[in-house]
């Protein structure tokens, strides 16, 4: 809905910004949407507002409402970045609070995509509310691109990370790589991990590098947010493993069918991850067309040899390349962050049979996947 469309008032507008910023204040990482809700007397005036703060704590309209004595409720408008949900989890079904409060009118941004949590539209129209959905929708969709596409998918959203020279390579010739980027480089990737709610590599790299998959601080503290580590292979992790002491535990995925991967750590709540797997594992998602974002750090070094970043893509000739869009380069000290973005076109027919595959989950595991807001 464009912004002049005549069933969003100018203050139900207003609000709907005030709740994508209130959205943003909801914490990064877990298994629950961001979302923000602004209540308005009818009148048009701010009655209160609130925002989800987590798994298991009140979704954005039920935290608004209980700001407000309830005869204020009544008449009121809900203005909700998400489809008010419609479903039974960690809470209750906000589309029934909102009911039973005497709410007049909800506006919305996106639908919500879950199987279970949708609906809540319909059941607050047949309840005799007045619903208008889709205001500032391109605004919420990119705000909650990586939960709506883990949703609608049954897969995380997957970035892709990795540092290299200026001539792409990961290693010198005889496989060293510590320090490639500096330490500004470095600690944004740690910042990133904390972004996100896997990290992912291949049993290549823990018997390479034994790394710890934390996300820390810069005097190596451990940050507050961690991701879960995950080792995809066949290879067993050993025992004595640094990865086998992260404050979060240890994930391992046998076989190498990253797609199955992928909807197994949706089955396990994760809607985000970054894969530092190495090579063979970057390459063969990048292959896959299941890439959502590129993280590229680059040295102004030049190494040469045959230790590159990425490997074989599956491209036989220049027509079968994978075309990215740049979305943004930032200077980390000496170094460069290239972020870039493939072309929505060619993963999504890496996510149809992903999705399609993911519907074969049991109702029960679906309605695990969520704590819809």
């Amino acid at each position: 809905m464009s912004p002049s469309d005549p069933r969003a008032r100018p203050e139900e507008l207003r609000a709907m910004r005030r709740a994508l910023e209130l959205a943003a204040l909801g914490p990064v990482v877990g298994d629950h949407a961001r979302v923000g809700a602004v209540l308005l007397s009818p009148a048009g005036d701010v009655l209160a507002d609130g925002w989800h703060k987590g798994a298991g704590t009140p979704h954005a309209e039920v935290d608004a409402m209980a700001k407000v004595p309830a005869e204020q409720l009544r008449g009121a408008t809900a203005v909700v970045t998400l489809e008010p949900c419609n479903h039974v989890g960690r809470t209750g079904p906000c589309a029934l609070a909102l009911i039973e409060a005497g709410v007049g009118r909800v506006v919305y941004a996106v639908d919500d995509p879950g199987e279970q949590a949708s609906g809540g539209a319909e059941r607050l129209r047949t309840s005799g509310v007045e619903v208008v959905s889709g205001v500032l929708a391109d605004e919420a969709e990119a705000f909650l691109e990586r939960w709506l596409l883990s949703v609608r998918t049954g897969r995380p959203w997957v970035t892709v990370k990795w540092a290299s020279s200026l001539d792409g390579r990961a290693a010198a010739a005889d496989g060293t790589s510590k320090w490639i980027t500096g330490a500004a480089a470095r600690q944004h990737v740690h910042e990133q991990r904390a972004a996100h709610d896997a990290i992912l590599v291949g049993t290549g790299t823990v018997l390479a590098d034994d790394p710890s998959l934390t996300a820390r601080g810069d005097a190596g503290e451990l940050l507050a947010d961690q991701p879960l580590p995950v080792v995809v292979g066949d290879r067993p992790v050993p025992d004595d493993a640094a990865v086998r002491r992260h404050p979060r535990g240890l994930l391992a995925l046998p076989g190498h069918d990253l797609a199955a991967a992928l909807r197994t750590l949706r089955d396990h709540g994760v809607h985000s991850v970054l894969v530092e797997g190495g090579p063979t594992v970057a390459s063969a998602l990048v292959a896959a067309g299941l890439v959502d974002e590129l993280l590229v750090y680059l040295a102004p070094v030049l190494l040469g040899g045959p230790r590159v970043a990425i490997g074989d893509v599956g491209v036989g000739s220049i027509g079968d390349r994978h075309p990215l869009d740049i979305t943004s380069t930032t200077s980390l000290g000496p170094d460069l962050l290239v972020r870039a973005r493939p072309h929505r076109a060619r993963t999504a027919r890496a996510d149809d049979a992903t999705s399609t595959a993911a519907t074969t989950r049991t109702a029960d595991q679906a309605q695990n996947d969520r704590s819809t807001p």
